[in-house]
């Protein structure tokens, strides 16, 4: 499943972050890695969208931020007749990193190339609040964004969730809630970019990425330190997807995973499981990326056309 060597465009990429001589998230204080994660993923408001606003709902544990992103395609004022399609989107940074800020460019990027209504949730993090406090606000957002849909000027029909790494986690917990309870809407798609979905981190892309680059296996630990109440909600699917007794019946996904990625083949179980259970799924591996790759779509061919491939997969199924 793995390269021989790094993308060059990558390669040069992670040298430019390198340089700036980041420490390790798990050798960090939470405090410390929460500034240093919105410093350097923290960029200028590209692309343009025709509309970005602050909202806020009403969460189960309090008010939750959101940031909705509009494209040109989806002007419509609020009250219309609009069909619009919208992702609810979470951010990674291991449950415990992670802002609005620092996740704006691929909001930006998902809502210019999927013609979509972005949804970005700003929902409360470890170990402030941990496990399952990020997963009761990711449901209460799909919730929302559907009970708010006319308001919002979107289709309540044609809602999916999207994530990055923990945000993928998050992505599928509230399908797996939306499956297990009537009331609910039913997300319409997921698309997963380098989720985490697993707690076994003998696997062999964790040896093989053990040390990186970008994210490592001594940080995934510390994520996993943040979050979990005890190692017992290991066990429990709505922290650790690869934890459930049945991953079908679910909305169709789309599952990204990147070669050099300590994650690689926790993805790769979970997109195997999906179709072996029963949920329609698109596997798209990229052998030659990292861990957020996707986040340097402006620099590196291979991100660009996977961004591209995973808008493609939202227009065709919302």
């Amino acid at each position: 499943m793995r390269a021989d060597e790094l993308d060059p465009d990558l390669a040069a990429a992670i040298d430019e972050i390198e340089s700036l001589g980041p420490p390790a998230w798990s050798d960090l204080s939470v405090e410390t890695a929460r500034r240093l994660e919105d410093e350097l993923f923290s960029g200028p408001p590209e692309p343009s969208v025709a509309d970005v606003r602050d909202l806020a709902f009403d969460g189960p544990h309090g008010e939750v931020p959101v940031r909705v992103y509009r494209p040109e395609g989806a002007v419509e004022a609020p009250g219309d007749d609009s069909h619009a399609r919208a992702l609810v989107h979470f951010h990674g940074g291991g449950w415990t990193l992670g802002t609005l800020d620092s996740v704006d460019g691929i909001c930006r990027e998902l809502a210019v190339r999927a013609d979509a209504v972005v949804v970005s949730v700003d929902y409360r993090l470890a170990p402030e609040h941990p496990f399952p406090v990020a997963v009761d606000e990711a449901a209460a957002a799909v919730e929302w964004v559907a009970e708010t849909a006319g308001t919002l000027g979107v289709d309540p029909d044609r809602i999916g969730v999207s994530g990055t790494s923990a945000g993928g986690a998050l992505a599928v917990a509230a399908s797996l809630r939306a499956r297990e309870f009537d009331d609910p809407p039913k997300p319409r798609g997921q698309f997963l970019l380098y989720p985490i979905a697993g707690y076994d981190f003998e696997t062999d892309a964790y040896r093989e990425n053990a040390d990186g680059p970008l994210l490592t296996r001594e940080d995934m630990r510390w994520f996993y330190e943040q979050y979990l109440r005890s190692p017992v909600d290991a066990a429990n699917p709505y922290a650790v997807p690869l934890s459930a007794d049945h991953l079908g019946d679910l909305p169709p996904a789309t599952v990204v995973t990147a070669g050099f990625d300590p994650l690689r083949d926790d993805g790769v179980a979970l997109a195997d499981r999906f179709e072996r259970e029963g949920t329609p799924v698109e596997h798209r591996h990229y052998p030659a990326m990292a861990h957020g790759f996707c986040s340097l779509a402006d620099r590196v061919d291979a991100a660009e056309a996977a961004l591209s491939a995973v808008a493609g997969d939202v227009r065709d199924c919302l």
